[in-house]
């Protein structure tokens, strides 16, 4: 088929579509959005039925595509990394109740934060879980990978991570396709128990899981994703792993590099190439964009044998992401970095939108704040986050997503009064639902803000699950109707909503203002889910 010039997140969405998925289950999140919104406007999606609907949360979405697998059918769950925290429950014990038909997690991790709160590195967890490990250097290798990542999963009977970073999900390149394949039948697993992980059930399943690594370290070491390339001098090695073998070979665009290179793209660890370079080299370089998983790895805590290089010992950055400067300068070439880019204007930090409704939401908290001192406001994950920064300074808190509720309660457990919660709609329906219940049951004195903008603002615009049923939840949780209330966030309501705020935050019980008006940037698009 002809070739697209595709993201890498498109890559790997068009690749499920021809794989033969029937479901992508996924919560928006950068670096990862790309790959659900691809399938959700793809016509060969909609030819084939195929289910592409956003998720509440991560944990939600993975239980969802774990139960399709379990139904026989192909299923793809998407994340970003701190997302893979939201669902580690089902992550770790997928592994012991294994797949039925073919079951990708893609997880998108953010080396350098550029929209993240940490730079956690998912392989970490996917050899915590036992979990086999794609990590694709090129969008063609996503491509490639996506199919071989569901056949070893339906093969071994086991879900399959496919772990990618910002760099590769957020830029182009030529993909070559694929014939598609057709969707599975549903059909059930032979051993009805499977998926009943009773503790009798899941000790003899988990044994069967350790059983499978051997197994899948063969897979690796027979993988055509992982390369081994000699060279005539041995003084170095270099294991580069997934998007770092990139970095390597835009050092050697010239002549070939002289030093043996293991790439390595697919995990468990290949042990009989890494037990060949480690043994024919004096020094090994561990190239790796992300966490030194591998380099800690092969220098065991004695650090005897070899000597390992990499970001543990400042040969390359410990944190941020890595590019080639970075690896021609830990491999002794000159530095490649050039002049810095003259300052021509004066930097900038991120802001709230012109005419955006939590500039209103702002003016009025800070308004009634004044009486109370610092400290009091917590805050959560969104464009809203940004009411932490001049000229608002109104937040003190961003912690993980639904945070907010649960740190006010604490706050107002520990005295710390008067509590007030900050929370987007997305954000609340994704993990802020389970904390206000925490806060009904103990008649909490705290007043939650849920800022309803009607859509997922920071990640695209998708709608939110919160849309046109806020009160519902928060009446159905217990809160009491007359302590919900609900402003548009206008200027010409600023007055009414400082009382609201101010009658809301004497109340000595849970308190729910929703201030609604629609974001700016979504204003006249449909409103239904995709």
């Amino acid at each position: 088929m002809k070739k697209a010039l595709l993201l890498g997140d498109e890559a790997i969405a068009q690749a499920a579509l021809d794989a033969g998925i029937s479901g992508v289950y996924a919560y928006p999140g950068t670096p990862s959005t790309e790959i659900t919104a691809y399938i959700q406007n793809s016509e060969q999606a909609k030819a084939g039925n195929v289910h592409s609907i956003w998720s509440v949360n991560e944990k939600t979405s993975m239980e969802t595509a774990i139960g399709m697998s379990y139904a026989g059918k192909r299923a793809l769950c998407c994340m970003k990394h701190v997302g893979l925290n939201v669902a580690m429950d089902p992550f770790v014990n997928s592994a012991i109740t294994g797949a039925n038909g073919g079951l990708v997690y893609v997880v998108a991790d953010d080396p350098s934060m550029h929209s993240s709160q940490d730079e956690q590195d998912s392989r970490a967890l996917a050899k915590f879980a036992f979990i086999p490990c794609f990590e694709p250097s090129s969008q063609q290798e996503a491509y490639d990978m996506m199919f071989d990542a569901f056949d070893l999963s339906e093969k071994m009977q086991i879900p399959v991570m496919m772990r990618i970073t910002t760099r590769l999900a957020h830029s182009r390149a030529g993909v070559a396709r694929r014939e598609p394949r057709k969707q599975n039948e549903v059909k059930l697993h032979p051993n009805p128990k499977q998926f009943i992980l009773l503790p009798s059930i899941a000790r003899k399943q988990y044994n069967e899981l350790l059983d499978k690594q051997p197994i899948l370290e063969t897979a690796s070491e027979n993988s055509k994703y992982n390369q081994y390339v000699d060279g005539a001098d041995k003084s170095l090695g270099i294991i580069a792993c997934g998007l770092a073998y990139n970095y390597l070979m835009e050092n050697y665009q010239d002549e070939p590099c002289k030093h043996p290179i293991l790439k390595v793209a697919q995990y468990p660890l290949p042990r009989k190439m890494v037990e060949k370079i480690t043994k024919e080299c004096k020094e090994v370089l561990i190239i790796e964009d992300g966490y030194p998983v591998y380099e800690e790895l092969l220098k065991g805590y004695l650090n005897q044998g070899p000597s390992i290089k990499g970001r543990l010992d400042g040969s390359l950055p410990r944190v941020g992401e890595l590019n080639p400067n970075h690896v021609a300068k830990a491999l002794g070439m000159p530095d490649t970095k050039g002049a810095d880019i003259p300052e021509l204007v004066v930097g900038r930090p991120p802001s709230l939108c012109p005419g955006c409704p939590h500039i209103d939401t702002y003016k009025a908290l800070n308004k009634v704040m004044e009486q109370y001192g610092q400290g009091k406001v917590y805050s959560d994950i969104g464009c809203y986050t940004l009411g932490a920064l001049p000229p608002y300074n109104s937040i003190y808190t961003c912690l993980d997503m639904g945070a907010a509720v649960t740190m006010a309660k604490g706050a107002a457990d520990a005295g710390l009064l008067p509590a007030v919660g900050v929370i987007g709609d997305s954000t609340f329906t994704h993990s802020g639902i389970t904390g206000l219940l925490d806060a009904v049951i103990e008649k909490t004195p705290m007043t939650l803000l849920i800022l309803d903008n009607f859509t997922t603002a920071m990640t695209g615009g998708q709608i939110s699950h919160a849309y046109g049923r806020l009160e519902q939840i928060c009446e159905g949780l217990g809160v009491e109707k007359e302590h919900i209330r609900v402003i548009n966030p206008i200027p010409k309501n600023h007055a009414e909503f400082v009382k609201i705020l101010q009658e809301e935050i004497e109340y000595q019980g849970v308190s729910v203002i929703i201030p609604r008006r629609e974001c700016i940037k979504t204003i006249g698009r449909p409103k239904t889910h995709k």
